[in-house]
């Protein structure tokens, strides 16, 4: 029984720090602003490691159908309350194949959980800021593909995919280029936006640009080349603790707008 107090405790200590930092008041406004160019009222857009769903909000609030994919059911019920009903939620990871697959989750931490194991590992050895993170919890979870999620609910004008190391496999199981989306990146592992990019760079050609943390502003005032974005990685990415890499097709009109 006390470990199983201790469990609990730990959830919902790691679910109001996050209602702390992700629904602070102002943020939602920071966050329509950053994705206002990318919406497209009625289109789909797909927010792919959900947590507590504020990147959903920002997306419903700008008239997107929003598709959201979070496994945890604690996160995923929080989720649901904090952006609506009619929030297409779905129980289930993303990845290279449809399947099963076992998602280490930290209770005080479940923003860190992931289904990349051995992302684990290389992260805790060279990023201080997860030395201490214990995932000492698994859970089975169903994995669907963007492709399939494409095939039932339409081309999304954008996805957000923030899954802690798992974002190439995400990437992996789509073949068709979209207009726009955002990977993260994180310190230490940096061979994830490298192979991010490099999928990206089979479905067509597209321009970056960087946030840095939990920002709501870009970080370069032009658009750079994949060219440009690997060798960003490659001289340490500014030594950004961690961050989201922004990727849209070469003639989107974002472009025009960020440049305005």
């Amino acid at each position: 029984m006390p470990s199983r107090l201790f469990h609990q405790c730990s959830c919902a200590f790691g679910i109001a720090r996050s209602l702390v930092i992700y629904w602070r008041p102002g943020r939602q406004q920071g966050l329509q602003n950053l994705y206002r160019p990318f919406i497209t009222p009625g289109a789909p857009a797909f927010d792919i490691g959900a947590h507590l769903g504020d990147r959903s909000a920002a997306f419903q609030a700008l008239g997107a159908q929003v598709v959201a994919l979070e496994p945890q059911p604690g996160l995923a019920r929080w989720c649901k309350r904090m952006v609506g009903q009619e929030l297409t939620l779905l129980p289930k990871a993303a990845g290279p194949a449809p399947g099963t697959a076992h998602i280490a989750i930290s209770p005080r931490n479940p923003t860190v959980s992931t289904l990349a194991h051995a992302w684990r590992e290389q992260v805790s050895q060279h990023n201080a800021g997860f030395a201490s993170v214990n995932w000492n919890t698994q859970l089975s979870v169903e994995v669907t593909t963007l492709d399939a999620l494409i095939a039932t609910y339409g081309l999304p004008c954008f996805i957000k995919i923030d899954v802690e190391g798992f974002e190439a496999e995400v990437l992996a199981g789509l073949s068709q280029p979209v207009p726009a989306l955002s990977f993260e990146f994180v310190a230490g592992t940096l061979n994830v936006g490298h192979a991010c990019i490099q999928q990206l760079r089979r479905l067509g050609d597209y321009r970056f640009n960087v946030v840095e943390g939990e920002q709501r502003v870009f970080g370069w005032s032009d658009w750079k080349t994949a060219d440009q974005v690997d060798a960003w990685l490659s001289q340490g990415a500014d030594h950004l603790s961690s961050g989201d890499i922004y990727a849209c097709q070469a003639h989107h009109p974002a472009l025009k707008v960020s440049s305005a």
